[in-house]
């Protein structure tokens, strides 16, 4: 096994002064470690993904924490900018029409959560109304659930705050005429209840042909404060998003060698500029009500309830192009226009108890989940009217002339609910000071009813299945953590979006991801931290379209990634700040039925992955900051067929006080204005990095 080879390496990193994942924190009026936003605590009161109130020194488990204020700083505008400075991630293209990560070698769209609730929707997720992104690495069902294969993304929301009123405002426009307008207000309703209201605008534009879009989204949120003991906490966002489809170039053929993205087309748009767009309108609904039952004892439960429209059409290239002395004659299109309609209702409790039997301390955690997630998919294939069909080789000019066409074949017309039960209880024991052990065991029922229309067929799969966690810490120092995990999580063979399921799979078992993790974090200093990590990721039999006839898929019979991380993230001196982090990912396809690539690289999976980002305090009203991130070269699928090349892109900006309230910020993104190719969804759908590109934002407090 890939740790028992590694234990001298992890000997060689744990001694090293790299990198690390860190934050600061403050003690409450009741003596509990809380966070603040550079925290060094996860704190059940900030609604946060781990469920209990544990220091981060005390997870088992590789994470990464991004505050507001460094979402602000680096001015990310989607989680796409997130995943680039996190060590272990990747981006992957999402078609162009919604958020999709590969943590670990392992791809998803669905692995998202909101305030620690389920959010697995296909879209682009808004940045405006976030307190934290937090990035758990490695599968753990027992706090998520089903997926999760590689990790978790978790946003956590800006809450109303009682006893407080401020207002901040924003506005941004950037080179490409992209521009933003965001608020965050929160006033007094009385002496227990504050209302906050968050909410942005923004017109996109980019340096690619056609690409245009605006979105908007409102949040208003109430907190009550009942009594000294019980608070609610009651939600409303309204999402509205559209915006041009644009899955990128395809690629082109290479003698001798894998095929490479198409280069010296970097702004050429391969579709329709009229008829690729997506739309999404959401209203998600949640309240969450907290009781602290004792000094050891308090609870929480959550009811959220969302519905999601969601549209999207496209035309893009369908196969490679060949170039002959820098030039191609033609390109072959294909297209489809997908529509999904979704309702989730989901219901989440949590109690945690903190007490003692003798010398021992016990963190204990209570939980239960239910949810019905009903959907509607449908998807209607393009048709030429020169030849009937939805592929068709169009001469190439720039941009496209696009030959008449229709979206008028139905492919598939189905309607899934979705419902599962959950119960997971987790002990995490304090055996002395020094030694701490986690347990837990998560049960999960997960039922599928779907009714396939088109095809006239019905069918019903449900799965139960037992997922546990065991963690061990051990603190040679109240800074210092070495910690060992071993988690599990599982994927139903309907997919993580309930589409995939045929009546040929049904027989199937679900797929089942192990992460075995060991790992160190230390507190250099109380505002410096390094923690570093080695890892194998296991994943069973899965399946992959067929990159030689799209919406075909292959099964693969299992994957494993194995590699190490290491962070860096704080305050190196009082003038200077620091993040940045590494990881590298060895990873393998096991057996792909009957292909013959057996060994093959895992999808998107770049081998090195580095970033870096400083921040120094020139006086006090000046500050500059320079960063950059670097990504291996990687294979767009598991044929191997077609590898993107590596990059280096470097970012800076500037940030001046005007006075005590307002700021002045300079971000400029790809400052030596290098070509790059960042992500890919498909062989022939590889995304083209921005170039050289400024954005002035002023922001004001008031």
């Amino acid at each position: 096994m890939y740790l028992k080879k590694t234990t001298l390496a992890l000997a060689v990193i744990l001694s090293s002064t790299a990198y690390s994942s860190v934050v600061l924190a403050q003690n409450n009026d009741d003596g509990l470690e809380e966070i603040t936003v550079t925290g060094r605590y996860l704190s059940i009161d900030k609604l946060n993904s781990v469920k209990t109130p544990t220091p981060i020194l005390d997870v088992p488990q590789s994470l990464s924490i991004f505050s507001a204020e460094q979402i602000e700083e680096q001015a990310f505008r989607n989680l796409g900018d997130v995943f680039r400075y996190t060590p272990g991630l990747s981006t992957s293209q999402g078609e162009g029409h919604r958020d999709a990560v590969i943590i670990r070698g392992i791809q998803t769209t669905a692995d998202f959560f909101i305030d620690g609730v389920r959010d697995d929707v296909q879209y682009y997720r808004p940045l405006y109304n976030v307190e934290q992104v937090e990035v758990l690495r490695g599968s753990n069902a027992l706090l998520f659930g089903r997926g999760g294969g590689g990790g978790i993304i978790n946003r956590v929301t800006k809450q109303a705050k009682v006893g407080e009123r401020f207002s901040r405002i924003s506005a941004g426009v950037d080179s490409f005429g992209a521009y933003s307008v965001e608020g965050d207000t929160n006033v007094q309703l009385s002496e227990n209840a504050a209302l906050r209201v968050n909410g942005y605008y923004q017109g996109l534009d980019n340096h690619r042909d056609f690409y245009d879009g605006d979105s908007f989204a409102i949040n208003p949120t109430v907190t009550i404060n009942f009594s000294p003991t019980t608070k609610g906490i009651f939600s409303y966002e309204y999402v509205d998003d559209d915006r041009t489809v644009d899955r990128g170039v395809p690629s082109q053929n290479v003698d001798g060698g894998p095929d490479v993205p198409l280069e010296g087309f970097e702004d050429t748009f391969f579709g329709s500029g009229d008829d690729n767009f997506t739309t999404l309108e959401a209203n998600i609904f949640r309240a969450r009500i907290e009781h602290e039952f004792s000094t050891g004892l308090r609870g929480n439960i959550t009811a959220q309830y969302a519905d999601y429209d969601k549209l999207y059409q496209n035309l893009f290239a369908s196969e490679e192009v060949q170039v002959i002395n820098g030039s191609f004659s033609e390109v072959e299109l294909d297209g489809y226009r997908d529509a999904t309609e979704r309702e989730n209702l989901l219901l989440q409790a949590n109690l945690v108890g903190e007490f003692e039997t003798g010398a021992i301390g016990h963190t204990v955690l209570f939980g239960f989940e239910y949810g019905d997630q009903e959907t509607e998919n449908s998807r209607l294939d393009n048709v030429f009217a020169e030849n009937g069909d939805d592929q068709l080789f169009v001469p190439f000019t720039d941009p496209l002339s696009i030959p008449s066409f229709s979206f008028s074949n139905l492919a598939r017309d189905r309607a899934s609910d979705v419902q599962f039960t959950s119960i997971y209880a987790q002990d995490q024991v304090d055996l002395t000071d020094q030694f701490k052990i986690v347990l837990g065991l998560r049960y999960d029922e997960f039922d599928i009813d779907v009714n396939d229309i088109r095809n006239s067929g019905q069918f019903n799969r449900v799965d139960n299945e037992v997922t546990p966690r065991l963690g061990a810490i051990y603190k040679p120092a109240e800074n210092i953590s070495l910690y060992a995990s071993y988690s599990e999580t599982f994927l139903p063979r309907s997919g993580e979006q309930f589409l995939t399921l045929t009546l040929d799979d049904e027989s199937t078992n679900p797929q089942f991801f192990e992460n075995q993790e060991i790992g160190l974090k230390w507190d250099l200093t109380p505002r410096l931290s390094l923690t570093t990590s080695i890892f194998e990721l296991e994943r069973e039999s899965f399946t992959s379209e067929d990159p030689e006839d799209v919406g075909q898929v292959i099964v693969i019979e299992g994957s494993t990634t194995s590699g190490f991380e290491v962070q860096l993230v704080g305050d190196v001196t009082d003038t200077w700040s620091l993040s940045t982090g590494y990881s590298y990912l060895d990873s393998e396809v096991e057996v792909v039925d009957g292909s013959g690539d057996d060994g093959n690289r895992t999808r998107q999976t770049p081998e090195n992955i580095f970033s870096i980002w400083n921040n120094f305090a020139v006086n006090n009203k000046l500050n500059l900051a320079i960063g950059a991130n670097y990504q291996d070269s990687f294979f767009v699928r598991e044929d191997n067929s077609v590898e993107v090349p590596s990059y280096v892109r470097f970012d800076a900006a500037a940030y001046y006080l005007l006075n005590d309230s307002m700021r002045l910020q300079l971000n400029v993104e790809n400052l030596f204005d290098t070509e790059y190719f960042p992500d890919a969804h498909s062989n022939d759908n590889i995304s083209t990095g921005k170039p050289i590109n400024a954005r002035l934002t002023f922001s004001a407090d008031f």
